[in-house]
């Protein structure tokens, strides 16, 4: 009896090159909405399935926004200066503004946040000047209202926007999330799903979504380096 170690087939077709590099890989909504589906047990059947599940989808988005930074939705903006006017309307897209500073002649100078009751103690709002300081009337349209009012119209404010995610409208649209989001945003969409559908896993799915979220906002972060300065005690000899 002769034995062989090895074994003769033909593949056809292409084969599969597991060298190959890529690294577009992206889900669209449907693809998220039946993965959520999966892992409450269950299967997409209707439009009205995909409905409920773009709500959820947005309705998550906004809950991130809520949680705090999100690196990516921060979106560097300008805005002219006109004198004598204080108040500037920002996009409806903007949640908070980070940092502001105030250009002119290229050199910046940073402005400082103050509360709104700081705003509405200013006695003289009509002071003109080069602008120190700013507050954000977070309204449906926000508002930014900086002081001392500008005096000319060649300043330019310079600011980091906190803007919203855009929104799951089309169930065949990919979502506007860096890659290492992915797994949170399967995630936080089937723990949203089962809260609807399959609350018999709901505290599983919760659980799992806050890992992946953790682990992605964890990565998420702004990472500056830093340095330790010692601190020196001194003896004084008698």
């Amino acid at each position: 009896m002769t034995t062989s170690n090895s074994t003769d087939f033909e593949i056809v077709g292409t084969p599969y090159n597991a060298t190959v590099n890529s690294t577009d890989v992206e889900l669209d909504t449907a693809e998220y909405v039946e993965e959520a589906f999966e892992r409450c047990g269950l299967e997409v059947r209707t439009g009205y399935d995909l409905t409920t599940a773009r709500r959820s989808l947005n309705l998550m988005f906004a809950e991130w926004a809520n949680r705090g930074l999100n690196q990516w939705t921060i979106a560097q903006r300008s805005q002219a200066l006109t004198a004598d006017d204080r108040e500037y309307s920002l996009g409806s897209d903007v949640i908070d503004v980070l940092n502001v500073v105030v250009r002119r002649s290229g050199t910046d100078f940073s402005l400082t946040r103050i509360s709104r009751s700081d705003d509405l103690a200013i006695p003289t709002k009509t002071t003109t000047g080069r602008p120190t300081q700013f507050f954000l009337d977070r309204q449906v349209t926000p508002n930014l209202k900086i002081w001392p009012t500008p005096e000319n119209s060649t300043d330019v404010l310079h600011y980091d926007a906190l803007t919203r995610i855009d929104d799951a409208d089309s169930s065949v649209n990919t979502v506007a999330v860096p890659f290492r989001f992915y797994p949170c945003l399967a995630a936080g969409l089937a723990y949203y799903i089962s809260l609807k559908k399959a609350p018999q896993r709901t505290q599983m799915l919760k659980a799992i979504y806050e890992e992946e979220f953790e682990r992605a906002i964890g990565e998420d972060r702004d990472r500056s380096s830093f340095s330790v300065t010692p601190q020196y005690t001194y003896l004084r000899s008698n």
